[in-house]
């Protein structure tokens, strides 16, 4: 149970293969980054370079230093290996489309 100057919030990755969500208690005034930090993914995670990832706060993207109200949710947002519009643009070339794959 939260006290009244805690806050719960959770930290969620999400990769193909597998997903992680950590729910923790912060003092109010925590921010997105001290979130991340005090979640500990490094370990489960050793493939993702969390300080240069993006975060989002319920899939609107969040700075670091956005400071967290009780039940937020932050998303660790990974680079995109390539720009969704040149992936449909080289698929447009052969005749395919996203929502196909064919």
């Amino acid at each position: 149970m939260a006290s009244a100057d805690t806050i719960a919030v959770e930290v969620v990755v999400a990769l193909r293969e597998r997903q992680k969500i950590v729910r923790l208690m912060l003092a109010e005034g925590a921010t997105a980054a001290e979130a991340l930090r005090r979640a500990n993914l490094a370990d489960a995670f050793p493939e993702i370079e969390f300080g240069r990832c993006a975060l989002a706060v319920w899939g609107r993207p969040a700075a670091g230093s956005q400071v967290l109200r009780a039940g937020d949710r932050v998303e660790v947002l990974r680079p995109l290996k390539i720009d969704p519009r040149d992936a449909r643009r080289e698929l447009a070339k052969t005749g395919k489309s996203m929502s196909t794959g064919d």
